[in-house]
């Protein structure tokens, strides 16, 4: 298995560099109910020395508040514009030159894993634009050498969860959004999803990872840096507080082995789920 943590908790060595994507003052409104309001949020490229580390961002709150729509408008599926229906304000910048999101920009990996039925693995992945080299390489390294010529309905949930990450990864987006990729899962296949994102991390230094889950701990326990969406006014859209913003790294929560039994991090977890 790889070494994807250190062995302690002590803050690590590492650089905030380049800005790779930014939110800024996103507000959603369906007629005159609010859905957001001002939401404000940066990732950059936290450069780890000696790793080729990526970045995993949690987005995290309560169910209905309003993460779906926010991933939504990361991804670039809601364009900023108003209709008769909703009113979209703000914008979202992505990767180093800071070019407002368009569609394709961010790989999304849905829950039910939407993969194309009458293909087989080999043609979904083929469907990508990746060369035949590079999408074997893949299957090795992600566990799906043996099933390459089977079609999605002769897969099992996690084969299907792989997959869809894998194709997201050969497209060459350096952002994915993961709505709930720890859903439904057993114990076995829960490890199994957490080293996949870990190993997907580690592929590429700007290569950044956004999870939307209700499994808060887990979420967390791989994460560098935490968002938190709350609604402290029950007549406007969720916001993102400035004290919301979690940086794990700075608290020596982050690429640490055996985190969840860490003190440390069980306090923030229970502040953050009292927050909720």
């Amino acid at each position: 298995m790889m070494n994807f943590f250190s062995t302690n908790s002590t803050p690590i060595n590492q650089i905030e560099e380049e800005i790779l994507l930014t939110a800024n003052n996103i507000n959603l409104a369906y007629g005159k109910k609010q859905i957001l309001s001002n939401i404000n949020l940066q990732i950059v490229d936290r450069h780890r020395v000696g790793f080729k580390q990526g970045q995993i961002i949690s987005l995290i709150g309560r169910s209905g508040i309003g993460k779906s729509q926010l991933f939504r408008i990361l991804a670039g599926f809601n364009e900023i514009k108003s209709n008769k229906e909703k009113t979209i304000s703000g914008s979202v910048l992505v990767n180093m030159d800071q070019k407002p999101v368009k569609l394709g920009d961010i790989g999304v990996v849905t829950q039910n894993y939407k993969l194309l039925e009458h293909r087989t693995v080999k043609k979904n992945l083929e469907f990508t634009g990746a060369n035949t080299t590079l999408i074997k390489e893949y299957c090795d390294e992600f566990d799906l050498s043996q099933h390459i010529d089977k079609f999605p309905m002769e897969l099992s949930g996690g084969q299907r969860q792989r997959c869809a990450i894998l194709q997201q990864v050969l497209t060459g987006n350096n952002f994915i959004l993961l709505d709930e990729p720890f859903s439904g899962l057993d114990g076995i296949m829960l490890k199994k999803t957490i080293d996949l994102l870990l190993k997907v991390s580690l592929l590429d230094e700007l290569k950044t990872l956004v999870i939307i889950s209700h499994d808060i701990e887990n979420s967390l326990a791989i994460s560098d840096t935490a968002f938190l969406m709350t609604k402290p006014d029950p007549n406007q859209g969720a916001i993102i507080l400035e004290e919301n913003k979690f940086d794990l790294v700075k608290m020596g929560l982050a690429w640490t082995d055996n985190i969840i039994d860490n003190p440390n991090f069980r306090e923030l977890l229970k502040l953050i789920k009292s927050k909720l």
